[in-house]
């Protein structure tokens, strides 16, 4: 693992608690370490990245600038390490909370759209806020 090394998160842009994430991180990423693509969007290719729409809507993918594709729960450490999270990728990365962790992410995955009209519009709201009170 290369922390210096830029990785590509390959998000749900219809998915407002996404959303909410990626904002987050991108507000974050001062030392442009993270890039963002939304699989919905034109710049989704999943040809060149080798992994379909279904497939990314299904688990969390990043890759490295290397080309190096990663997937699941393993992807939320990497992208706090190079948000300067530091405490939130400590708990990412425990071996111990990864079985969890993959159940959760599958179940949100899959249950996405409801769990974000629920809680989406708040989670950007405040992300929004909480990024207006910082100059961000």
């Amino acid at each position: 693992m290369n922390t210096s090394e830029k990785l590509t998160l390959f998000y749900d842009g219809a998915c407002p608690l996404c959303q909410a994430e990626i904002l987050f991180l991108s507000r974050r990423n001062q030392a442009g370490l993270l890039d963002f693509v939304d699989i919905n969007s034109e710049h989704f290719n999943s040809a060149k990245i080798g992994i379909s729409c279904d497939e990314a809507l299904a688990a969390m993918y990043g890759q490295y600038d290397s080309g190096v594709l990663i997937q699941g729960v393993t992807v939320f450490p990497e992208a706090y390490r190079r948000a300067n999270l530091p405490f939130l990728a400590w708990i990412f990365s425990r071996k111990s909370l990864q079985a969890i962790l993959q159940i959760a992410y599958r179940f949100f995955a899959k249950n996405r759209h409801a769990i974000s009209r629920l809680f989406g519009p708040i989670a950007l709201r405040l992300v929004k806020a909480t990024s207006s009170r910082s100059g961000t």
